[in-house]
């Protein structure tokens, strides 16, 4: 039997509000059935987005010095608090039918975290969860964050990988409830880095061989026009 598609769409560097809205839009046919299950991976310019999680007094005054200085702060219809996102930093936003699937939330935001520990394996990394927090870590030190929500049991939002993501807002946010220090890239730890192009191809072949979906390439142009 042939396993049903994943499309694979590279849009490269892109606004983190047209990334939202071509998701609001994906996620309105796939829910009407008129497009396959999808993964977009993207790159934002520096952004601060802003979960549906309750942010403490310290939290919001960072929000509001990055607004100060410049850096775009956005609420988004996501779980969890802040993230922030750069270049050097792999987005993936995940447009999938849970109900083809398995209707299980907690279910999809581990096998979010697995996809990210098994692509990072194929090039020698261990990475690993960490008890009572959603996202990935290497040596005790948190490489990928994971917010995501459902409508209709259609997803979108999803993951952010950084691999070589600097900046001073990051060093001076308080991400997702843990200290800035907790925050790392890849290339913090003095290793080789994986090719950007070859871990973004194993991020979607482990996320559709988890999801048992086959991974085609897709044309966002077309499935937006559709």
């Amino acid at each position: 039997m042939t396993r049903a598609q994943c499309l694979i769409i590279d849009a490269g560097l892109v606004d983190h509000a047209d990334a939202e809205r071509w998701q609001q839009a994906l996620v309105t046919k796939r829910r009407a059935g008129e497009i396959p299950d999808l993964l977009l991976l993207v790159e934002h310019p520096e952004v601060v987005t802003v979960g549906r999680g309750e942010a403490d007094a310290s939290t919001v005054a960072d929000l509001q010095a990055l607004a100060q200085a410049g850096v775009p702060v956005r609420q988004v219809a996501r779980g969890g608090g802040a993230t922030f996102h750069g270049p050097g930093q792999i987005v993936g936003y995940p447009i999938v039918d849970l109900r083809e699937i398995r209707r299980d939330l907690h279910w999809y935001l581990r096998t979010l975290e697995e996809t990210q520990i098994r692509a990072l394996a194929r090039f020698g990394w261990q990475a690993e969860r960490r008890d009572g927090f959603t996202g990935v870590w290497v040596e005790g030190r948190k490489i990928a964050s994971i917010g995501v929500a459902v409508r209709g049991w259609v997803t979108w939002h999803g993951f952010a990988l950084n691999v070589a993501c600097h900046s001073p807002a990051w060093e001076s946010l308080n991400p997702c409830g843990l200290d800035p220090d907790a925050m790392a890239s890849l290339d913090d730890f003095g290793r080789d880095l994986p090719p950007a192009e070859l871990l973004r191809a194993a991020l979607a072949e482990e996320l559709c061989a988890a999801l048992q979906r086959q991974p085609v390439a897709g044309d966002l142009t077309e499935l937006l026009a559709s």
